[in-house]
């Protein structure tokens, strides 16, 4: 298997699931503590790539910081979100989990077999 990733939230009842179920798997994934250590906008727009998503199908919409930062963001402008989704990375959806080409969001954990 090659090299995992995980964007995880150890707060997020979904994200641990979903770490869970890689080590069942028998993989070690690196674990990225997004919230602690935000992806550059390169980072996250080569991960929209790998999901197949734009920005705005990413986006946490529930969450105070969306409504207090991306009111007023344009959901067709890709940069513009991106550089608010890095700065403000809670309403980033999560977990994330990166394989070697591709890119799941693991909502259901279930999601992540995909990558196996």
């Amino acid at each position: 298997m090659q090299h995992m990733i995980i964007y995880h939230n150890p707060r997020c009842s979904k994200s641990r699931q979903t770490l869970n179920l890689i080590r069942a798997q028998g993989h070690e994934p690196q674990i990225i503590h997004y919230l602690d250590t935000p992806p550059t906008a390169a980072e996250l727009t080569d991960l929209l790539g790998k999901l197949g998503l734009s920005a705005a199908e990413l986006l946490r919409t529930g969450e105070a910081e969306y409504k207090e930062h991306f009111s007023c963001a344009d959901k067709g402008d890709e940069a513009e979100l991106v550089r608010l989704m890095c700065c403000y990375p809670k309403v980033i959806e999560r977990p994330i989990v990166v394989g070697a080409d591709s890119a799941v969001v693991g909502r259901p954990p279930e999601n992540v077999l995909k990558l196996f």
